[in-house]
Formats: C-alpha cells, sequence, structure tokens
C-alpha cells in the first residue's frame, strides 16, 4: 500500500525447479535393506542446523550442516569481503545412537517395537542438543553434547612396558589372589600374582603415587537419556509436540492428550479423554496434535471424523469443548460409504507465525485460517486419480494408509506425498497455480508418463483397528519436513517423513524404496 490509498500489485510466485542435492546411505548394486534399517521419523530443528532421523530399530542419526562457517571480525570487515553463498545447504552424519529397545508388556501381553515414531527437537542450552524421541509407547528425553576425552597419565610403572609386557595383574591369576594379612599389607606371595613376563627396576620403588586424570583436547559426542516418560498411555502415541514456553510437551494417542513438564518424568497431565464410559458409543479418535507455535496455552489436534479442534488451556483444566472447530460441510447428496474413511485427517501442522494450519486427509491438503472456522481457506487436490479406485482401495486396507504434510518457512507452500516414491509441492500464496509433482530420485522434475498407480503391497494387508498409525509399508511418500524458510526438502524413500529446511526451500524427504536419505 503506498500512501495508505494505492494497493501495489505482487507479482504471483514463480514455480520452483527442484534439483537434487545429496543422498545419505544409497545403497549398494544388490544390497538387500534390513527392516530395522527403514526410517520412520525425520525433523529438522528451528535454525535447520541440525537434522534427526529415527527408523524402526529404534536409532537416531543425526546430522549437522557442513557448509557453515564461523566468521570473526567486526561487521565493517566482513562486508568488505566476499563469501559465496552456497546454493543449498549441505549436510554431514553427525553422530548416531540407539533410543528405543523392544519390551513387552506383561500386564497386556503385547510387544512393543522399538521403531521410532516421532522426534522433536527441543531448545538448545550450553551448546548441547537436546531432542524428544517416541516409540509406541515410551518417550525419552535425551541430550548430546561434546565432552571432551580423559586419560590417566603419570602411571606408576612405565605405560610402555606395561602395554608391551601385557598387563599387570592377568585375570587368570586374579582369580587366584589370596587374601590380605591382617595389617592391610599383601602377602609374600603379591608378586606371584603379576605376569610372568613383569619385572620391577632392580632398587625396586622408591615409592607409590596416584595416577593423575588429565583432560585432553580431544572431544567425542556423548548422548545421554535424561528423562524416560512411560507408562501414561493405553494406545500408541502418534505425536508429540514441544511447547513455546520451552518446559512442557504434549504426546497423544488415539483417545487421549497428555500434557508434560520436561523436568517431571513420573506424572503428566491429561488435559484431553475422548474415550467413552462403552467403548460400543466410540465414535472417533485422535489423529494428531500439535502445539501453537507462539502461545503456549493454545493447542489443536484432529479427529477421524475429519475436523480439527483448537483447545485454549486457560478455559478449563480438562479440555471437554475446544475453543473452535475447523470443519468443512458435505454437500448434500455426496455422502457415500467411503466419505467418513477418506476425511479422516492423518496430520496437521501449524504454519510458523500460527496463522494458518494445514491438514492431511487421505484425498487432499487442506488450509485452514484460525480466523476463519468456516472451512479452509483452500484444498489442494492429491489423490483425485485415486476417486474410481476406493472400492479396490478399500479391499486391500489401502484407503487407510497414513501421509503427513508440511508447510514452507514463510508458508507459501504446501507439501505432502503420495504413492510411486512422488510428492507434491503446491504454492499457496494468492494468485498461485503452483502444483508440482516430484519423485524421490536424482531427478526429481522428470515427467511422470501416466498417473502413478498403487503398488501391490509386499507385506500384505495392514487391519485397521489394531494398526492405525502405522506407516504403509511400501513406497508411499508420508512425511515430509520442510526446511524452515527454505526451498530445501528431504526425502526418504518410503516417502514416509518429509521436511522444510527452516531457512530456504530446500526439502529433505525419506522414502523406503531405496531407503536412501535425499535432499532436493
Amino acid at each position: 500500500m503506498n500512501g495508505g490509498d494505492e494497493v501495489v500489485a505482487t507479482a504471483p510466485l514463480q514455480p520452483l525447479e527442484w534439483k537434487f542435492s545429496q543422498v545419505f546411505g544409497e545403497r549398494t548394486a544388490g544390497e538387500e535393506i534390513q527392516e530395522v534399517d527403514i526410517i520412520s521419523a525425520i525433523e529438522f530443528d528451528k535454525n535447520g542446523d541440525h537434522l534427526a532421523t529415527g527408523d524402526r530399530g529404534g536409532r537416531v542419526v543425526l546430522f549437522e550442516r557442513a557448509d557453515t562457517r564461523d566468521l570473526g571480525g567486526s561487521r565493517r570487515d566482513l562486508e568488505g569481503q566476499d563469501y559465496p553463498i552456497s546454493r543449498h545447504p549441505e549436510f554431514r552424519y553427525k553422530t548416531e545412537f540407539q533410543s528405543h529397545e523392544p519390551e513387552f508388556d506383561y500386564l497386556k501381553s503385547l510387544e512393543i517395537e522399538e521403531k521410532i515414531n516421532k522426534i522433536r527437537w527441543c531448545q538448545t542450552s550450553n551448546r548441547a542438543l537436546f531432542l524428544l524421541s517416541t516409540n509406541d509407547k515410551t518417550i525419552k528425553f535425551w541430550k548430546v553434547q561434546e565432552k571432551k576425552i580423559k586419560k590417566i597419565s603419570q602411571m606408576n610403572v612405565d605405560s610402555s612396558t606395561a602395554i608391551t609386557n601385557g598387563s599387570v595383574a592377568t585375570s587368570s591369576s586374579s582369580n587366584n589372589l589370596k587374601t590380605y594379612v591382617e595389617n592391610g599389607l599383601p602377602s609374600e606371595r603379591l608378586f606371584s600374582y603379576l605376569s610372568s613376563d613383569f619385572s620391577f627396576p632392580s632398587g625396586g620403588v622408591p615409592s607409590l603415587h596416584l595416577p593423575v586424570v588429565a583432560t585432553s583436547q580431544e572431544t567425542s559426542l556423548v548422548a545421554r537419556c535424561r528423562r524416560v516418560y512411560a507408562h501414561a498411555h493405553d494406545y500408541h502415541i502418534n505425536s508429540i509436540s514441544n511447547n513455546s514456553d520451552g518446559e512442557t510437551f504434549i504426546s497423544a494417542d488415539d483417545l487421549r492428550i497428555n500434557l508434560w513438564n520436561l523436568e517431571i518424568s513420573n506424572q503428566s497431565f491429561n488435559i484431553v479423554d475422548v474415550k467413552p464410559a462403552n467403548m460400543e458409543d466410540l465414535t472417533e479418535v485422535i489423529t494428531s496434535a500439535e502445539f501453537h507455535p507462539t502461545h503456549c496455552n493454545v493447542l489443536a489436534y484432529s479427529s477421524s471424523k475429519g475436523c480439527i479442534r483448537l483447545i485454549d488451556m486457560r478455559q478449563s483444566a480438562l479440555c471437554d469443548s475446544h475453543a473452535k472447530l475447523f470443519e468443512e460441510q458435505e454437500p448434500a447428496g455426496s455422502r457415500s460409504f467411503f466419505t467418513e474413511i477418506i476425511a479422516s485427517m492423518s496430520d496437521i501442522k501449524f504454519g510458523k507465525d500460527g496463522r494458518y494450519i494445514l491438514s492431511r486427509d487421505y484425498m487432499t491438503l487442506k488450509l485452514w485460517d484460525v480466523n476463519m472456522d468456516r472451512g479452509p481457506v483452500a484444498t489442494f487436490q492429491v489423490h483425485e486419480y485415486l476417486k474410481p479406485k476406493l472400492c479396490e482401495l478399500y479391499e486391500n486396507d489401502s484407503i487407510f494408509d497414513k501421509f503427513e504434510c508440511c508447510l514452507s518457512g514463510d508458508s507459501m507452500r504446501v507439501a505432502t506425498g503420495s504413492y510411486s516414491n512422488l510428492f507434491r509441492v503446491f504454492g499457496c500464496a494468492p494468485g498461485s497455480n503452483e502444483a508440482t509433482t516430484l519423485e524421490a530420485s536424482k531427478n526429481p522434475m522428470r515427467r511422470q508418463v501416466q498417473a502413478p498407480s498403487r503398488p501391490p503391497r509386499p507385506l500384505g494387508t495392514i487391519t485397521h483397528a489394531v494398526r492405525r498409525g502405522e506407516l504403509p509399508i511400501l513406497s508411499i511418500m508420508s512425511q515430509l519436513e520442510y526446511i524452515p524458510s527454505c526451498h530445501i526438502c528431504i526425502l526418504y524413500q518410503h516417502i514416509c517423513a518429509y521436511s522444510f529446511y527452516p531457512l530456504n526451500y530446500h526439502f529433505d524427504c525419506l522414502s523406503n524404496k531405496v531407503q536412501e536419505l535425499k535432499a532436493l
């Protein structure tokens, strides 16, 4: 707006040209992928400097930006220097650790998989990284920090001689150690316990001193589990979300949402409970939950009925009633047997500023304005070509597959996954008609000859009631993570997770088909 009278029209965003950037874990020819190596979760930190992935084996692998440099000097000196700007963020392997192990619930005779369902980064402190990871039942709070290696020096014997001659007291001889005499001095047989090739100086040892533990300049990354949040969910955890206050987070399963304090692991507060007194009266379940990015008292959760409920925790302790309900009314006469199934929302995400909520159901992406609850402000068709095949999809349970979604840091583009190793990127700025279909490969922009078809399920069908929320076992793009505010995404060949990079349109995506971590 110019002088309050003239409105300056902004040109619509031009479609992006996506190019292959990086791949991690590219398999060799003929190599078989083990199920425990399949990536199941992915998450960028707030600044996009670190990337975390979790797999079905319960491991968390961390990557870090490799193209950042600590540029010292004054601002004037830096402005006078010409530094090339990297077109894509480059990541390198940082560390990995075992987050979860397989467990068994003896009360319910139920095996608990070690598979990582979700990963969320927490606020950093003292150059240490903090993150939450969860499987179906247990949430863990991890601290990853560089620690200097400690070494023992000033030994009583020459370390080189000890290494050459072997250990001072061998394990076999230590089993035959005799008791000490009453005055605390060892018996005369002490020297017989030393290895045969070890010799003392001819004059004996004049004095003994304590070894010194010295801190070297070498460092190593150490992951330590600081808290374990367990025994709070009767059903599988489908969501965890950090609060903007940096002190609390929520975890959600099919029927309940619990509020936790990061420093208190032995108790949680139930804020949402949709479980009816009689389970036969159950009509909907919680599918996803997310905290508002800036308001610590506001959260949203989606349900299998295709609606989003916005909750203000200041209204009551138990949030039985919602502050706002976002639901799109079906046109009269358009309902069918599949209407409620395909309307079920599998994921929701807030935009960076909290103004918009992005939701994903089986057929579409929908963008909601938190100030307008009468309907979505934009709807993007993802699986329109599958409408004639709903009966077939229902018979093999494919209609219950779950997909995730994400927004770019500037909220100008949204992304989600599809079948056949494809994902979709849509422009949501006013006047934008951008709708790009990409493949998680080294040539993501190659044209598709025909609409992708559903590949056969290699591991059988997935029961809807028992395995709700589990990622499909095929080449599906079901999770995406947009790097905050840049044009980058990472795909991992499922495609089961995606992430928009925080600083430009870099995009990370993971796919089970070739089990690679790719950056576009």
